[in-house]
């Protein structure tokens, strides 16, 4: 349970327990020794009586055995009337005994009795008092009744001071949680007492700066770095447009003019997809799924060159996704461009359907391993082999998809080849 948990509850029944145990070996310590010292000081005046007893008895055996004595019975038996001694008295060994018996109802009555054995006669004093048994069980109970009110007590004590303990630490949690990370920092220190928890706010105090420091200087190195790529990459898009706008180009320059174009394009968005994710912020548009789908295919039509690969696009064009295109782009660009560059015949085939897009490849498959882990940052399949790449391109995919709500997954065909799905959820529409 998460409430035991709690370090109020572990203070509480801390108090609780240790109330108890107190007063519970208190208790039985008292018992122990009244026993003990009741023992002692009845045992003593038991041999004192009986050895006065038969001092008495050997200098006037009539007068003996009429001397009266208050819950002390005495009795002397000859020689010859060892027969007569109660079983359960004959085989006791001098010395003072504690024995139980029955009284004229049947009820057990306990009682101690003093035996002196000598050579003629046998000397034995039953001491019995009910006064002590009933004074006995109203210790015990007055005992028990100590214990559980101490231990209420205890408990009553835990939880007041469990509630002045954790109030200050408390209120920490709770200002902490109120704060937001890149906000203005709140002093905590200034609010609490300079003692542990005060020492503790202000190492958040001094955490919390730290942190927010570093915050501020990774949200101006993003913005710093977004806005010195996008013009230069603007500039490149533009003149590479213009270029190829010539109607004199021969084809292979014009065919590098359009890779340095798609290059820009790639270079555009996966910036602006970066400084979402930078700052863990969702981008608003109305992205035409199918449209950029059949872009990215273009795009890696292109490189497909020396391969028997067909790309397909098929599937719904009425499908659009509530995020900036170069999101979309980004996203669905790395699924796709992994399936070209690892099919080296066939075909890649990518489906748009209503809440999501599937990318069908030919290429050599994969392992049950390689599909847990490929969205781990630096992560290369088995099948990488040669290719190029360091294993980021699908972990930004899988934090694109966390920042807006998408599911992305990879798994191997039973045909042969793999399948990527990206679900775009029901803002797809």
């Amino acid at each position: 349970m998460r409430y035991r948990r709690r370090l109020r509850s572990r203070l509480i029944v801390s108090f609780a327990l240790l109330g108890f145990a107190l007063t519970a070996t208190f208790a039985l310590a008292t018992l122990y020794l009244r026993d003990r010292t009741e023992e002692q000081v009845i045992g003593n005046a038991l041999v004192e009586n009986i050895n006065d007893y038969a001092r008495q008895f050997y200098v006037d055996p009539a007068g003996a055995g009429g001397v009266p004595l208050e819950n002390i019975q005495g009795r002397v038996f000859s020689r010859a009337k060892f027969g007569n001694v109660p079983p359960e008295w004959a085989a006791l060994p001098n010395g003072v005994h504690q024995l139980s018996g029955t009284d004229e109802r049947g009820r057990s009555v306990p009682y101690k009795l003093a035996v002196r054995k000598d050579a003629d006669f046998w000397f034995f004093v039953r001491y019995e008092n009910p006064r002590d048994v009933a004074t006995q069980q109203r210790l015990t109970w007055a005992l028990f009744g100590a214990v559980i009110v101490f231990s209420l007590g205890s408990l009553v004590l835990g939880l007041w001071s469990s509630r002045r303990v954790m109030r200050p630490v408390t209120d920490l949690a709770r200002r902490i949680g109120e704060l937001r990370v890149g906000g203005e920092p709140k002093k905590l220190a200034d609010r609490f007492a300079d003692d542990e928890v005060g020492q503790l706010a202000a190492a958040f105090d001094d955490y919390a700066e730290r942190l927010n420091a570093s915050i501020r200087r990774d949200r101006e190195f993003n913005a710093d770095v977004s806005h010195e790529l996008r013009t230069p990459l603007a500039v490149i898009g533009g003149a590479a447009e213009r270029l190829l706008a010539k109607p004199d180009l021969d084809d292979k320059t014009r065919a590098r003019l359009k890779r340095i174009e798609r290059a820009a394009q790639q270079c555009t968005d996966l910036t602006v997809a970066l400084l979402m994710l930078s700052r863990n912020e969702r981008g608003r548009g109305h992205a035409d799924v199918r449209r950029i789908a059949g872009q990215l295919a273009e795009a890696n039509r292109q490189q497909l060159v020396g391969k028997s690969v067909v790309v397909v696009v098929e599937g719904r064009d009425d499908v659009h996704v509530d995020a900036p295109e170069a999101v979309l782009a980004v996203a669905l660009g790395n699924l796709i461009g992994n399936a070209c560059k690892y099919t080296q015949q066939g075909e890649v085939r990518i489906v748009v359907g209503a809440d999501r897009v599937e990318v069908f490849d030919t290429g050599p498959g994969l392992s049950d391993e390689d599909a847990a882990r490929l969205f781990e940052r630096g992560y290369r399949g088995s099948s990488a082999g040669g290719t190029s790449g360091g294993g980021i391109g699908l972990s930004i995919v899988s934090r694109l998809c966390a920042l807006y709500a998408w599911k992305v997954s990879v798994r191997p065909r039973p045909e042969g080849g793999a399948v990527a799905t990206l679900e775009l959820g029901p803002a797809a529409g």
